[in-house]
């Protein structure tokens, strides 16, 4: 019987990967401009900055403010709540997928519409959301869900991350709390699930210093479950969440819901949540203000990401991290020149090395020829001095025989 389902399970599977791009949803379009091979059912919640779609039986749920990088405000963070809260209520849905439109998953919460909301309110109304600043962050989901993190996913944004089962990350993504350069704390649930999720060491590194986390090192300290190439995340999401849609779901959730339950049971975890807001105190929302400020005075153009800006304010460490990062590329451009140079070097050199040989054989074959010539004309010579020299001696030769001396002249006087 093991066996058997065993095989069922691998010809879903196979299934599965094989239709993976039968069903593009209008938002990879976006992302990819590839043709659609079927018309998906577009469910948009009242505006379109939260796109609630449905891939056969995957809910996809995506954050749509490309603007701003995906930066969550009020509006948009109730419509995630609605969002999943519809996905839990559909029996026909078992897994979600979360990711975001046009080029980063999720920047954080929107500090800029925070900068002009009443100090007072705001602080009242980030504390006391039952959700969560940027979405359902402060719920324990019964459904798994799968995040494709393409881009930014820092800030609160990886916080709302964190609150998925399982993350596949673009190979040139980047994580991090950015906002601790802002004074913002963090109140979605990221020091309930990050400790539990890496360990104390490395989350108190990633929480405290704010720095930024390649997909490389995410992958090695286990936040992300897979690294894709760039523009895939999605559709590798959705084929992840399309393999875990096809097991039996009592089993998977009854499975799902034991580890957490090993980690911490629901008590726990709301206790973690409660201590989240608890611990934030007056000074702490004084400084959060006081970075808002800050913010909203530097960056005033909606369009700026303040990570993707140098300023003077930067801690050193973040000045130097980039340093030794543009350091290590240049080394590695000069490292390649200098293979290259080497490598047409010995090209030219094996070039000259045979023009050499090539010459030096003509050289020796020419002056072979012009020996031989030489002999043979010095032979032609001789040959002939030769023949000259016997036809000397034969005309000598003939001059002796018909030479003969004159004879006397006898007088024929009768009287002698």
């Amino acid at each position: 019987m093991f066996r058997q389902l065993s095989r069922c399970v691998n010809k879903i599977v196979e299934a599965n990967v094989l239709q993976i791009n039968r069903g593009v949803s209008s938002a990879r379009c976006l992302l990819k401009k590839e043709a659609c091979a079927e018309t998906l059912e577009q469910k948009p919640i009242k505006q379109n900055t939260v796109l609630v779609e449905k891939d056969k039986n995957i809910t996809l749920i995506g954050i749509n403010r490309p603007r701003q990088r995906n930066a969550i405000d009020g509006q948009t963070a109730a419509k995630l709540c609605e969002a999943f809260s519809a996905f839990e209520a559909d029996d026909a849905s078992p897994v979600a997928v979360l990711y975001g439109i046009g080029g980063s998953f999720c920047s954080g919460f929107d500090i800029l519409e925070m900068a002009n909301e009443d100090e007072s309110t705001v602080s009242v109304e980030i504390l006391m959301m039952p959700e969560g600043s940027v979405g359902p962050t402060r719920r324990q989901l019964s459904k798994p869900v799968v995040c494709g993190i393409n881009g930014y996913c820092v800030a609160n944004g990886l916080e709302l991350a964190l609150m998925c089962d399982l993350r596949v990350m673009e190979d040139s993504a980047v994580l991090g709390f950015f906002n601790r350069r802002f004074g913002v704390p963090v109140i979605d649930g990221g020091t309930a699930r990050l400790p539990a999720m890496i360990g104390l060491s490395r989350a108190l590194d990633l929480i405290l210093t704010g720095r930024h986390v390649c997909a490389e090192e995410a992958n090695s300290m286990g936040i992300v479950n897979r690294i894709v190439p760039t523009g895939e995340a999605l559709n590798k999401a959705i084929e992840l969440a399309k393999c875990l849609s096809k097991f039996p779901q009592s089993a998977l959730n009854h499975d799902r819901k034991s580890v957490y339950s090993a980690v911490f049971d629901v008590s726990s975890f709301q206790q973690a949540i409660q201590n989240e807001i608890m611990y934030t105190s007056k000074d702490i929302i004084d400084q959060m203000h006081d970075g808002i400020k800050w913010f909203n005075k530097t960056f005033k153009d909606n369009d700026t990401d303040s990570w993707l800006k140098r300023d003077k304010s930067m801690a050193d460490w973040y000045d130097e991290e980039v340093a030794e990062a543009a350091a290590k590329v240049e080394e590695e451009k000069q490292a390649k020149e200098a293979l290259r140079i080497e490598a047409e070097q010995k090209v030219q050199e094996e070039k000259e090395r045979k023009f050499k040989e090539k010459t030096l054989k003509s050289t020796k074959v020419t002056e072979k020829q012009k020996t031989e010539k030489e002999m043979e004309k010095n032979a032609t010579a001789t040959e002939s001095q030769e023949k000259d020299y016997k036809n000397v001696n034969s005309t000598e030769s003939k001059s002796k025989v018909n030479y003969e001396e004159p004879k006397p002249k006898t007088s024929k006087d009768p009287k002698n």
